[in-house]
């Protein structure tokens, strides 16, 4: 496709088959053209066997995927569109309909620590009883788990834990992140800067300005992404993110078809 326009990359963004989303899939595209964004990527969350409350159903992907492919066939003159889903790694609920699912590409994403959905609102209380140096041990060592499954081509929201600002006590959240950066590293997978960290009580991206220069360092390729919610999430904190990318070094970023991945410039 011809854009007469700059590259700009969005590939995280969720439809109301999750259950905590708002607005019909085409809306978050005519947001997404608005936004001058030229590759978009929905990424709902995947089904599986556990809380169903925050996930698509096993049904409803069936669904999914139908009004990805229309609205890649309606809006294929103004912007490419990418079918994917974000997947929590949780082992032993893993399903290979959505493992080899024909998607563009898969995010890996880690919500859940002993099937605690740590940055849940409704659960922000259990933060009181927990150490938070062995929390955040035990939360980069399942992310490094996930790279070395090679199951995923993008890493969502590396240090999503942060989200309340409860970090930990003894260690700087990069020294512990670190082991799991060469991880990724290795595995070839792509890191995600994700903008919706703005909108949390953090109010900075994930991952944070000094993982992001540490991933360069270790030569880990980068995305964007919106983690929206809503159309008006849509492209939100693209001008920061893609500004703290650039002044780190990065001026390219990955975009995947049919999990083949391609670099393009920004």
């Amino acid at each position: 496709m011809n854009f007469n326009k700059r590259f700009r990359v969005d590939l995280h963004n969720h439809t109301p088959l999750c259950n905590h989303a708002e607005g019909e899939p085409r809306e978050y595209i005519k947001k997404a053209i608005e936004m001058g964004i030229t590759h978009f990527g929905f990424s709902d969350h995947a089904p599986m066997t556990f809380d169903p409350d925050y996930r698509m159903s096993f049904d409803d992907m069936i669904n999914y995927f139908d009004e990805v492919e229309r609205l890649k066939e309606e809006f294929k003159n103004e912007i490419e569109i990418f079918s994917a889903l974000e997947v929590d790694y949780l082992p032993k609920y893993h399903d290979d309909r959505v493992i080899k699912s024909k998607t563009d590409y898969l995010i890996g994403s880690v919500h859940y620590l002993n099937e605690w959905g740590f940055d849940n609102p409704e659960f922000i209380g259990e933060y009181e009883h927990i150490d938070l140096d062995l929390l955040w041990e035990r939360y980069f060592f399942e992310i490094g788990k996930m790279a070395e499954s090679g199951l995923f081509n993008i890493v969502g929201h590396f240090d999503l834990m942060k989200v309340f600002k409860f970090l930990p006590k003894k260690n700087q959240v990069e020294d512990l992140a670190e082991p799991t950066l060469r991880k990724i590293a290795k595995s070839g997978m792509v890191l995600e800067i994700n903008g919706s960290g703005y909108r949390k009580p953090v109010k900075e991206p994930y991952p944070s300005p000094k993982i992001i220069e540490m991933a360069w360092d270790f030569k880990i390729p980068i995305t964007f992404g919106s983690d929206a919610h809503s159309p008006n999430q849509v492209g939100l904190y693209h001008e920061q993110i893609e500004r703290e990318a650039k002044r780190i070094g990065y001026r390219e970023m990955a975009i995947f078809k049919n999990r083949k991945i391609e670099m393009i410039k920004f």
